[in-house]
């Protein structure tokens, strides 16, 4: 992909808000948000526990008015223009509601004659490695393939947009793979996709930029690299129940220690300083520090001090829902 292709925006939105109720009982769920998604990129739109992140979704897709705010989806409006709109782009929801009782091949002819300028059914069979399984009824096949149909509908008109909503949720492991491979060669391609997931080492990984949201708002935006630059990285250990040596005094970069259950977490600014006179004081005091452990700053530690309130950058709104307790392996999906 040439720069100049990837300069071009596929989705602009700018002030986006979305108020459930009114009155005492409004609650606003989307608070202003910006957001450019640039042509032939993967975005990851994440969220926190009930930051807004399917609201701002549905208002992209057309599938719901903002309160105020602009969006425009390849130029267009999303609901004035949404004839036009929904021919050029594809939108996979996280649960798609075919019959059990057709076979795949049925349920992709069903599809097809639904769309303007489908590809032909057999093509997409190929391409999401469906042929096998193409007389099979739909209540037997497997999640991974399972949502490799709900793929192929989702791509059947040749979408150049296309909308992911936890396209991966539910699935193992090899499945999950196999989805974000297809997704990659969505983006090879020339298509744009706009991703929810919970799975942040698959957003890392693989998306080409990442947005993060809390309470109502997009706090962070940026490569994962990006984002991660400025947090702490962490050395953890676990010294002997008999050790009495003291930490080194010349630890300056570390900015922060806990110590539960006998094992030692360390932040640190400078990795390699602290590391090595850790390591050098482990040396000189004869211990084995167990279990270590030393990580440079990554997106869920970024995740996890925004959720947690302890981002000093993210503001924190005195309305802003308990967000309770946060899997950092597979996080909450954020309420409408």
């Amino acid at each position: 992909m040439t720069t100049n292709h990837l300069s071009e925006t596929a989705i602009r939105v700018r002030g986006l808000r979305r108020t459930y109720g009114k009155g005492a009982q409004a609650f606003e769920a989307v608070r202003g948000v910006d957001l450019d998604v640039r042509t032939g990129s993967i975005t990851a739109l994440l969220g926190t526990n009930g930051a807004g992140k399917t609201s701002t979704l549905e208002m992209i897709e057309g599938l719901a008015t903002a309160s105020s705010g602009e969006v425009a989806v390849l130029g267009l409006d999303p609901v004035r223009d949404r004839a036009e709109v929904r021919r050029r782009t594809g939108v996979l929801l996280q649960k798609s509601g075919f019959s059990g009782d057709l076979t795949v091949r049925e349920t992709l002819r069903l599809w097809h004659g639904t769309i303007t300028d489908p590809q032909p059914v057999d093509d997409l069979l190929e391409a999401l490695s469906l042929g096998h399984r193409a007389d099979v009824r739909v209540s037997a096949l497997s999640g991974g393939e399972t949502r490799r149909l709900d793929l192929a509908c989702t791509l059947m008109g040749r979408p150049e947009l296309v909308f992911l909503d936890e396209p991966t949720t539910g699935l193992d492991p090899e499945s999950r793979r196999e989805v974000w491979q297809l997704v990659s060669r969505l983006r090879d391609g020339g298509a744009t996709v706009l991703v929810t997931t919970h799975y942040l080492a698959e957003a890392e990984s693989l998306a080409d930029r990442l947005e993060i949201m809390h309470a109502g708002r997009i706090v962070r935006s940026g490569t994962p690299t990006e984002i991660a630059e400025g947090h702490p990285s962490t050395i953890a250990f676990t010294t002997p129940a008999a050790a009495s040596a003291p930490l080194p005094g010349d630890l300056a970069a570390v900015t922060g220690a806990v110590e539960e259950q006998g094992r030692t977490t360390l932040e640190t600014s400078d990795l390699q300083t602290s590391l090595t006179a850790l390591l050098t004081w482990a040396e000189r005091s004869s211990l084995r520090l167990e279990s270590l452990e030393a990580r440079t700053a990554s997106l869920e530690s970024v995740f996890l001090a925004i959720a947690d309130g302890r981002d000093p950058a993210v503001e924190q709104p005195d309305d802003t829902p308990d967000s309770g307790t946060t899997d950092p392996a597979l996080l909450e999906g954020a309420t409408r």
